[in-house]
């Protein structure tokens, strides 16, 4: 059943996967789970509506069938009378025509809300990550994030999923209930008080089920976070022999995972247990006081039936009650995740508006730093700290007083396109090679101009620039991936360019030839590398020696090496 379920949804999918996703989200009320909720409901108040009337049709025309049934039993069978008889069979044929078509079309719709409801999360996600950009790693492990994209929006969508179903059953239970009560006002007095008893003995069976759910969810995204780290660090793990121990390590987690799934199954069997008895027990009751109602002439024949027939029937939309609970509650969970991702604030807000007309010098007052504009400035610093805290300042990754052209950087506008800091942390992405190292839209700079100042041709070569990349470049060598990365960083071609060890993996014959270029094909821009590289440094127009976060020496490299002993130790020491 659930495999004919995923199969319909999987072709409505298709019919309904070009109108999705939405050109604009929206902007989410993410105070709380409920709210969160809440707002996907109202945003998307048209489907919702039309799948809680569809659902309610769908029900109804289920609730409706036993009454027509006694009546027919009544007035045609027990009264002789053939043409009441056909009328109320064409009743029962409309009724069953009506109910396929609302269950096609609320399936369809239902269908779509799902759809709606988990791209809708998944844009605003995608939408918060870029947002958060190096706030994120820092605040949120990679688990969470992944868990976020595959499990939790899909729960969040079966909330919607479930809410015409939802509604359609609360309807159906009160007509039948006064039905009922209009032929026997204690078998209707026994279905009303039976429903709200039925709730609120399940009631307490939701709250361990959605702690041991939660709880559940949190170490999934530990596990999904220890796989990520160790696909990515395989080849180290190889290299130094720790395979087997972070193997074991993952192992050791998947196994507390599973244990605490069995938790939440065993919490969740007591729930849909309780769907089936629970219903099960008022469904015999009713069953039993119309057989005695009958027998005792308070009711006919065909009143009989038609009980039978209610009482068949609400095991359904009890049932379904119980399932929108169960939904409900993993949708809340799934929600609250949502919520604490999007609740995160970037630690560095961009919001300036000034435009400065570049190149402008760029000044570091915390380290005295000044940056001339169309030159190539290295910073060699005798903790590497120093020289990656300088490179975010000047980047706006952190706090700082800096500015552009003598105006603060954090009002100028568009400082991520006007400054790039390129760092040994940076990812390749997966796809096409020409895709990877080329910015959105066509690059600034010629590709093969800037494949060639990286000294990256023989790797460009061996793939091909239409050749795939895997995931984060894990087929090329660690070299490979910072030649490719300094590539994208020069293609991009910004005002400003940030390097922080541009060279640190690659052997000195490719150094000196990254070095002898970089300054020629980044003429008339502003170039700033933070590195101890004697080759580099002597390729630089101005090279700052850093100590203890401040500027303690400027000049050229080969008069810094006959003027400042200590410079000349740092650089010797990172030559060695």
């Amino acid at each position: 059943m659930k495999n004919e379920s995923s199969g319909r949804r999987a072709a409505a999918y298709l019919r309904r996967v070009k109108d999705l996703p939405v050109p604009d989200p929206g902007t989410p009320d993410h105070r709380s789970p409920a709210r969160y909720l809440l707002w996907l409901m109202r945003v998307q108040r048209r489907s919702v509506l039309a799948v809680a009337v569809l659902g309610t049709l769908f029900f109804l025309s289920q609730a409706l069938m036993p009454a027509v049934i006694g009546r027919a039993i009544d007035t045609g069978v027990a009264g002789g009378d053939t043409g009441a008889l056909l009328r109320w069979a064409g009743v029962l044929c409309a009724l069953g025509v009506l109910q396929m078509v609302s269950s096609v079309t609320r399936h369809r719709m239902a269908v779509f809300n799902w759809l709606s409801a988990c791209y809708r999360t998944i844009q605003l996600v995608t939408r918060q990550t870029t947002r958060l950009g190096a706030t994120l790693p820092r605040r949120l492990t990679a688990g969470e994030v992944v868990s976020v994209g595959i499990s939790d929006v899909a729960r969040i969508g079966d909330v919607l999923d479930i809410l015409g179903r939802g509604t359609g059953s609360v309807v159906a239970i009160v007509v039948v209930a006064a039905l009922l009560l209009a032929t026997s006002w204690p078998l209707g007095l026994v279905v009303l008080v039976g429903v709200p008893v039925i709730l609120a003995v399940a009631a307490p069976l939701l709250r361990p089920y959605e702690r041991r759910e939660d709880a559940h969810r949190e170490l999934v995204s530990e596990l999904n976070s220890t796989a990520t780290d160790l696909v990515a660090g395989l080849r180290v793990l190889r290299g130094v022999g720790g395979e087997a121990l972070f193997a074991e390590r993952y192992r050791g987690r998947s196994q507390d995972v599973r244990r605490a799934g069995v938790r939440v199954a065993w919490a969740e069997s007591r729930i849909s247990g309780a769907e089936v008895l629970l219903p099960g027990l008022l469904v015999a009751l009713v069953t039993w006081l119309g057989a005695h109602f009958a027998q005792d002439g308070r009711i006919t024949v065909g009143q009989l039936v038609a009980f039978y027939g209610y009482a068949v029937f609400l095991v359904e939309p009890l049932r379904t009650i119980g399932e929108m609970a169960q939904k409900f509650t993993k949708g809340r969970v799934a929600a609250g995740r949502v919520c604490r991702l999007l609740a995160v604030e970037p630690e560095i807000a961009h919001t300036g508006k000034r435009r400065v007309d570049g190149p402008a010098e760029l000044v570091d007052a915390a380290s005295g730093l000044v940056v001339r504009p169309g030159r190539v400035t290295a910073v060699a610093a005798a903790d590497p700290r120093d020289a990656a805290a300088v490179a975010d300042r000047l980047g706006r990754y952190a706090e700082g007083d800096v500015t552009y052209g003598g105006v603060p950087l954090a009002e100028v506008a568009d400082v991520r396109s006007r400054v790039l800091v390129a760092v040994n942390e940076d990812r390749l992405f997966s796809g096409p090679l020409r895709e990877t190292l080329a910015p959105p839209g066509e690059p600034r700079l010629p590709l093969d101009a800037a494949v060639e100042a990286a000294a990256a041709g023989d790797v460009v070569a061996g793939t091909g620039l239409d050749g795939h990349v895997a995931e984060a470049g894990r087929e090329f060598s660690g070299g490979q991936r910072q030649r490719l990365r300094l590539v994208r960083a020069l293609a991009a071609d910004p005002e400003v360019l940030v390097l922080v060890e541009p060279t640190s993996a690659v052997d000195a014959h490719t150094e000196a030839a990254i070095a002898e270029r970089l300054g020629r094909v980044r003429s008339g821009r502003t170039t700033v590398i933070a590195t101890t590289s004697p080759l580099v440094l002597d390729r630089a127009d101005h090279v700052a020696f850093v100590e203890r976060g401040a500027v303690v020496a400027e000049g050229t490299h080969r008069d810094l090496l006959d003027t400042e002993p200590r410079y000349a130790a740092v650089v010797t020491r990172g030559a060695t």
